[in-house]
């Protein structure tokens, strides 16, 4: 599975944080509630992205958001281009969780 941001293609979206990897990368928190367009609550970095993701601290705005599918995307990336595409992606959705 894949899913297509912008000009990035990230793995995912995944049910649960078990799935992805504990490697550097960027990643998305996406919500829906039904069919095939995902939207973007959230969106970070870390060296880290399965551990990061599993016990992050505004997994309660994730959950708040009312959608019935919450699911998480990644793209594995080092830690300049993590923080420049995270950047990149902040601008461009504006999530409603997270660093404004």
């Amino acid at each position: 599975m894949s899913l297509q941001v912008m000009n990035y293609t990230f793995e995912g979206p995944y049910a649960s944080a078990n799935d992805l990897k504990e490697m550097s990368g960027v990643y998305l928190i996406v919500g829906n509630n039904g069919g095939d367009r995902w939207n973007v609550v959230d969106v970070g970095e870390s060296g880290g992205v399965k551990s990061r993701v599993g016990n992050h601290d505004r997994a309660m705005c994730w959950r708040g958001q009312n959608y019935t599918n919450l699911q998480v995307a990644v793209l594995y990336a080092n830690e300049n281009q993590r923080m420049a595409i995270e950047q990149q992606l902040r601008q461009n959705f504006n999530p409603p969780c997270g660093e404004r």
